[in-house]
């Protein structure tokens, strides 16, 4: 099982606000990346805040999508990908890298990913959020941070 797992936490719309990357080889994480983001203008909406707690002063530093984009160029290049609801972080990759002029072909990876959702709920998991999931196969998580829900995703994905 060779794969890199993803997620993002959003500040509003598809605009993201922090990554969580998860690199695994041979059903081994060997890399983990996680990094805050600005959104454009540092803007977020009250309910995204609510969700993940992250707060326009939390980024107000932070490198842009296009600033951090190499380390996930990095990262998801010609790669299996998987995420835990994956039509929103790869409309989340796909929508901020067209914002920012990058093409979505130049990383060489499936037009759909491998979903930790669809699979689970597969399985007949009912819910089937991420903290459902995790609770019910016994994975730790720390919700809506970033590399926690990468890395549960992962874990998820490898317990399929």
């Amino acid at each position: 099982m060779t794969f890199t797992a993803i997620d993002f936490e959003t500040a509003i719309g598809y605009h993201p606000c922090s990554v969580g990357i998860v690199t695994v080889e041979n059903g081994i994480i060997v890399d983990e990346f996680v990094t805050l983001i600005q959104p454009p203008n540092n803007y977020y909406s009250p309910y995204t805040i609510q969700v993940h707690g992250i707060h326009p002063y939390d980024t107000e530093y932070a490198k842009t999508f296009a600033e951090i984009y190499p380390e996930i160029h990095k990262r998801l290049y010609n790669r299996v990908i998987v995420a835990h609801n994956e039509s929103f972080d790869r409309n989340v990759l796909a929508k901020s890298m067209a914002n920012n002029y990058l093409d979505y072909s130049d990383l060489n990876i499936a037009d759909r990913w491998e979903c930790t959702v669809k699979i689970y709920r597969g399985k007949g998991f009912k819910p089937t959020k991420l903290s459902d999931c995790c609770r019910e196969m016994n994975i730790e998580l720390n919700h809506h941070e970033a590399l926690s829900d990468a890395r549960a995703c992962a874990q998820l994905y490898l317990l399929k």
